[in-house]
């Protein structure tokens, strides 16, 4: 088995030879998997994420979401080593680059709690454990009391297999264009 680092940099390298067409077609069924939890489940308020790094593009969701008056936002890093803030974003809304070179909103004074995070995953396991770039930002942002609903999402190719250490948090769903792994009472 690949450690961690090794196995973000074959997963990372799979996603960037995703062709653009079939890359289009997955994110189409990524958007309608999301539109359809999100018909039976009717949250207000969701963390999402700006795509990079070749990570699946929901921003068709994401406009369809705030048409229906779901307020969105987006994770801002506050600091090394702490949970992540999310700001309130609506398409459109500018941003700015942060650190890492993750789109975060150009405004920031609203932050939200949001009921549900969409969150990207480089890979994941058949437990629903994700492995990220490996700053532990989410992992620490689920930690928080309360704990709102976790979707990853990813393309079929990130199902993977390795260990998760004691400190990772499962994910309460992952879905991919193909598939949706989820606790019984997700």
């Amino acid at each position: 088995m690949q450690n961690k680092t090794e196995l973000r940099k074959t997963l990372l390298a799979s996603r960037n030879a995703i062709t653009d067409e079939q890359r289009q077609l997955w994110d189409k069924q990524l958007v309608e998997k999301i539109m359809a939890w999100w018909t039976i489940k009717r949250l207000h308020t969701i963390g999402v994420y700006w795509p990079m790094r070749g990570e699946p593009d929901l921003n068709a969701a994401y406009a369809t979401l705030a048409e229906l008056g779901v307020q969105l936002a987006l994770p801002v890093v506050v600091r090394d080593n702490a949970p992540l803030k999310f700001c309130a974003w609506t398409p459109g809304d500018p941003v700015i680059k942060d650190r890492y070179g993750a789109a975060v909103p150009a405004d920031q004074h609203t932050e939200l709690q949001p009921q549900a995070l969409i969150i990207p995953c480089v890979g994941f396991n058949t437990q629903r454990f994700r492995l990220g770039y490996g700053g532990g930002f989410y992992d620490r942002t689920l930690a928080s009391v309360p704990r709102p609903h976790t979707i990853g999402v990813a393309y079929a190719h990130a199902e993977t297999v390795f260990s998760a250490d004691p400190y990772d948090i499962a994910l309460d769903m992952v879905m991919t264009p193909s598939m949706t792994l989820a606790q019984d009472h997700a």
